[in-house]
């Protein structure tokens, strides 16, 4: 991975790292549904005016149901379960579970696109199970079915990121990433508006300041533009590489929880987290060292 694409990696991982600050603060009022329909129109609205100030209008007319498909399993879908899974879990443990991706999606590329299995993909995939369970083996008290019922929301979303991935670069080779972008996120309020009517009565509630921030800095900055980057990577280096950025979400997830929800991080915590993001190392076969001597080098 060249040192470009590593900067960018480390930038998307902080606008989705703090995507599930905002999904935190915002769905307990808003509801979940609500909360990701306003976050993909809003994100494809955004982009899409982007397109035509760029003279880089979209045309979906040939391949429309493929971009419903790719907003359902990509973005509305994952989006609504993350969001419910917050309702009962902090930002910091969903964003650690949503450090998987990279599992799911090396299992899907196998099934999908025969790429083979090696040793140390096998390995990670068994240690990533080793690393939910000790995660999930810090919950404790009243409402634990509750909590894993999220964790399940939590890795069903997951799942449908890995399959996003490997769809999306089987399916629009050549798509400009715009036109994904904005493709998705439409697709993906389409989907999405018969399950957020019934709680309209809602919108109400970003007379609040912080709300409507919470819900822009969603749309906008964690879809819109995280998703500009996502495409492009996809293309440049690959899916399973691109969704090697959930271990640095898990990352910023985890300080943007602490630092501006002050949640409580548990040792649990912190054991599983270390133990997921280990296995994705094997998953992924990333060498995280060397995009940092990289930098090292040219600082020198």
């Amino acid at each position: 991975m060249s040192l470009k694409n590593f900067l960018l990696l480390n930038l998307l991982a902080a606008l989705w790292g703090g995507s599930f600050l905002f999904m935190r603060v915002a769905a307990p009022v808003l509801g979940p549904s609500l909360l990701i329909e306003l976050r993909v129109l809003l994100a494809g609205l955004f982009l899409f005016i982007y397109a035509y100030a760029v003279h880089q209008a979209p045309n979906f007319r040939k391949i429309w149901p493929r971009y419903i498909l790719l907003g359902a399993i990509n973005a509305g879908v994952p989006f609504t379960l993350i969001a419910s899974s917050e309702l009962h879990l902090s930002a910091s443990v969903s964003s650690i579970l949503n450090a998987t991706t990279p599992l799911f999606a090396v299992i899907i590329a196998r099934l999908w696109l025969k790429e083979k299995f090696t040793f140390k993909k096998i390995a990670g995939i068994f240690l990533g199970i080793a690393g939910v369970s000790v995660l999930v083996g810090g919950f404790h008290g009243n409402g634990s079915s509750l909590l894993i019922l999220s964790v399940l929301f939590s890795l069903l979303a997951a799942l449908c990121y890995g399959i996003g991935g490997v769809y999306a670069k089987s399916h629009f080779a050549g798509e400009p990433a715009l036109t994904l972008g904005i493709g998705q996120q439409l697709g993906a309020a389409l989907v999405l508006l018969p399950f957020s009517l019934p709680d309209s009565g809602h919108l109400q509630a970003l007379a609040s300041p912080v709300l409507l921030f919470s819900v822009l800095a969603l749309a906008i900055l964690c879809t819109s533009i995280g998703y500009l980057i996502y495409f492009y990577l996809i293309r440049q280096v690959g899916p399973t590489q691109t969704l090697s950025v959930t271990l640095l979400v898990s990352v910023y997830g985890v300080i943007w929880g602490a630092l501006f929800l002050r949640e409580h991080l548990s040792l649990n915590t912190f054991a599983g987290m270390l133990i997921i993001l280990s296995s994705m190392v094997l998953i992924t076969g990333i060498k995280i060292t060397a995009p940092l001597n990289r930098i090292m080098r040219r600082a020198g």
